[in-house]
């Protein structure tokens, strides 16, 4: 049990389907999952690109790769990256069966 929460902490909310901007404000998409190390580490966040929900691709981003940026007093997420940089990327999609994220032939 700890005593306190480390002040540097953010919640999983904080980035779990929340939308992703570029360097102009410019919507990217919005993250669909995170995914975590065995160690309990984020390493990943699963973007969904371009279109509505269950026509968007999906990409894996490294979690560093996505930015808190403050704005007009409201922290919202960024990307040193364009959309069509992340349609090009390489898509996953989930397999429920196996409860992991595997590559998505069909969304090239």
């Amino acid at each position: 049990v700890m005593n306190s929460v480390p002040s540097s902490s953010r919640t999983v909310t904080d980035w779990y389907k929340q939308p992703v901007y570029d360097k102009s404000d410019n919507k990217l998409g919005s993250i669909d999952d995170v995914m975590v190390d065995p160690n309990g580490q984020i390493n990943a966040v699963i973007v969904g690109v371009g279109g509505v929900i269950g026509s968007e691709k999906d990409v894996a981003v490294k979690f560093d790769a996505i930015k808190p940026t403050t704005k007009n007093d409201k922290v919202y997420l960024t990307m040193d990256t364009t959309q069509d940089a992340l349609k090009k990327a390489p898509g996953f999609k989930y397999d429920k069966d196996k409860t992991v994220w595997v590559p998505d032939n069909s969304s090239k």
